[in-house]
């Protein structure tokens, strides 16, 4: 939860500077993101609760701007500290990879609301069993802040449901550079 806390405060410290902003500009072109966050997935065994832990990672996309619209394609790589240990033994989740979609709205000229959707296939490993992929879909919201013309911040939502009932929720904030 002190993760959380802490990755709010910093998404509330970037998106109430509009000060920072140097200049406003489109939302065109590629971008490559650093991720950080919260992450907790349920893996839907009877008796083991909800396992929680830092994301981070990084995405590479590419949107184009006509008007307000914004729409464009990202893929993603993330990891998870996402751990439990019982009776049963160690359930680690791994990496997590992500291909989708996203469209959005500028709003103000410098921030972007957005919704995502696309194909996400996750690890999850443990001692003895070994690995296993699971295949899903995620879909998520978020806002997409312009700190400069090169330079912006994002806060976003979003959940993955994957086979066998398992599902993630992730809240998280990304530092970008456009080109």
């Amino acid at each position: 939860m002190k993760n959380v806390t802490i990755a709010v405060a910093i998404a509330a410290s970037v998106l109430a500077s509009p000060a920072m902003a140097q200049e406003k500009g489109d939302f065109s072109g590629v971008k490559a993101t650093a991720i950080a966050g919260y992450d907790n997935i349920d893996l839907d065994i009877a008796g083991v609760d909800n396992v929680d832990g830092f994301l981070y990672g990084a995405a590479l996309g590419y949107d184009v701007q006509s008007g307000n619209l914004v729409y464009g394609a990202e893929l993603e790589a993330t990891e998870s500290t996402s751990k439990i240990s019982n009776a049963g033994g160690r359930i680690d989740a791994g990496r997590d990879l992500y291909a989708g979609a996203r469209l959005g709205y500028v709003v103000g000229g410098s921030a972007l609301l957005y919704a995502k959707a696309g194909y996400t296939n996750a690890r999850v490993s443990s001692p003895g069993l070994g690995g296993y992929n699971a295949d899903g879909v995620r879909v998520g919201a978020g806002v997409e802040y312009k700190l400069s013309d090169k330079m912006f911040a994002r806060g976003e939502y979003r959940y993955s449901n994957y086979e066998d009932g398992v599902s993630r929720n992730q809240g998280l904030v990304s530092l970008g550079m456009q080109f």
